[in-house]
């Protein structure tokens, strides 16, 4: 099986270099299996029903999120109704939507598990390491491939949830930051892993958003109202190749020249 698993799409610029460049990454890859995270994808913050099924529509299988997944009012009206969309499963209990999902394809059943980390993030969350043990006991024997998006901000949290979950999750990718990270590795027990497969949209940005308006901010201390920012498109993802006990994984940025 192949996975290719999606970096934060940032608004209608991400939407239209998932539009430009994921026909030809899926013609050269072959992905069996596409996850993205849309927590971004309408406006820069938030998902909207219209955005979700724009997304859906270009062949994606799963749409994982974070900390901006209610930025949208109108999210509560479809989360509860759309399997594919998910939300970090160590939310409070009573939170709606879903944090995992078990999909079959090719005749493999796989579990796309969502989880955020607690450092940074300013959310009262459950453990996300004590929740992934905790979904992991009741799929374990129902499932044939296991996948984690774990969004967060911090690189060491990610990093150990990594060799945490090695030999138990196929794959680990982290999501929240925005900017790729060059450590994609097979891990001692066999889990893909990378700490973050960046972002799909602006290529001239800070994390998605026009440049001057965060410089203003750090210059002034002053509440900025961001906006997506335009122009050149750039592309990130991971592919994740299993085979057996075999495992592969390579990073794919693509840039508009």
């Amino acid at each position: 099986m192949r996975f290719l698993c999606i970096g934060d799409i940032i608004g209608r610029t991400g939407r239209n270099a998932l539009k430009a460049f994921l026909p030809d990454v899926k013609e050269k890859y072959r992905p069996d299996f596409i996850i993205l995270n849309g927590e971004n994808a309408a406006g820069g913050f938030g998902i909207t029903k219209k955005v979700y099924d724009e997304i859906l529509s270009l062949g994606i299988d799963v749409v994982t999120s974070g900390n901006h997944i209610f930025d949208k009012k109108e999210i509560s009206q479809f989360i509860d109704q759309e399997e594919r969309l998910l939300r970090p499963a160590n939310y409070p209990p009573q939170a709606l939507g879903r944090g995992y999902g078990i999909y079959e394809k090719n005749g493999e059943k796989i579990a796309v598990i969502n989880l955020m980390g607690r450092a940074f993030m300013g959310i009262p969350l459950d453990c996300p390491f004590r929740k992934f043990d905790e979904i992991y006991e009741k799929i374990k024997d129902a499932v044939d491939y296991i996948i984690v998006d774990f969004h967060a901000e911090a690189t060491s949290e990610k990093t150990a949830f990594g060799f945490y979950t090695d030999g138990r999750a196929d794959i680990v990718f982290g999501t929240h930051s925005h900017v790729a990270t060059a450590d994609e590795m097979i891990l001692p027990k066999g889990t893909a892993y990378i700490t973050d497969v960046g972002l799909t949209g602006p290529k001239y940005s800070v994390i998605g958003m026009k440049i001057e308006e965060p410089i203003q901010k750090f210059l002034t201390g002053m509440p900025v109202k961001y906006e997506v920012a335009k122009g050149k498109m750039i592309f990130q993802a991971i592919l994740v190749e299993k085979e057996g006990e075999k495992a592969d994984i390579k990073r794919i940025k693509i840039e508009e020249e």
